[in-house]
């Protein structure tokens, strides 16, 4: 009887060990090992770098304020939002009066001018609360007020919006976007406005 269970067990463990082994550790390291020869930077987070220094990620949204960035999707990760540590929705339902009172504030806060309808991403958080993206009509709502505060011209800030916009993969796999960290680094490489450049 022993012996049977001995018998029994031993391939099972031989088995159990082989596949730990396998698919516990090499087959993790020569997955990260190619990931690192063929994608580094996708595999070591998409992080933008000022030098030395890190200054976000392609894929994590970042809280921008002031009338001289554009702004991302609202965000209910942490106490003050986009914390990656604390990467959740509100919870908040239809009928709660606090959503109600954040989404009226931020329609008034994107709204430039009475009658004018504003996209739904600038006053709705993703699931996340990290969303590095908003819609190109988003982005476009904005170009007047971002124009305006650094003494650009419109269409000077337009162009630079429809340079930023990512299409669907092959038109079918996700919707256009732009990336707010990207767009925002792009408009402070542009140079000083002159007072030429606000005619």
């Amino acid at each position: 009887m022993l012996t049977d269970l001995k018998t029994a067990l031993r391939p099972a463990l031989v088995l159990t060990a082989l596949f730990a082994l396998l698919l516990g550790l090499a087959y993790p390291a020569l997955i990260t090992g190619v990931a690192q020869i063929l994608f580094p930077h996708q595999a070591n987070g998409s992080l933008i770098r000022e030098g030395d220094k890190v200054i976000g990620s392609e894929l994590l949204g970042q809280k921008f304020t002031g009338d001289t960035f554009f702004h991302g999707r609202p965000s209910a990760a942490g106490a003050d939002g986009y914390d990656a540590a604390a990467s959740a929705g509100s919870n908040l339902g239809p009928t709660s009066q606090a959503l109600v009172d954040r989404v009226k504030a931020d329609i008034d806060a994107n709204r430039t001018s009475p009658g004018q309808s504003v996209p739904t991403d600038l006053v709705t958080a993703s699931a996340s609360g990290l969303d590095p993206h908003i819609s190109p009509e988003a982005a476009l709502s904005q170009v007047d007020r971002v124009a305006a505060a650094r003494g650009l011209k419109r269409g000077t800030v337009e162009s630079l919006v429809r340079r930023h916009i990512q299409t669907s993969l092959l038109g079918l796999i996700g919707e256009d976007r732009v990336n707010v960290l990207a767009l925002n680094r792009a408009l402070d490489a542009l140079p000083r406005a002159t007072a030429l450049d606000r005619r």
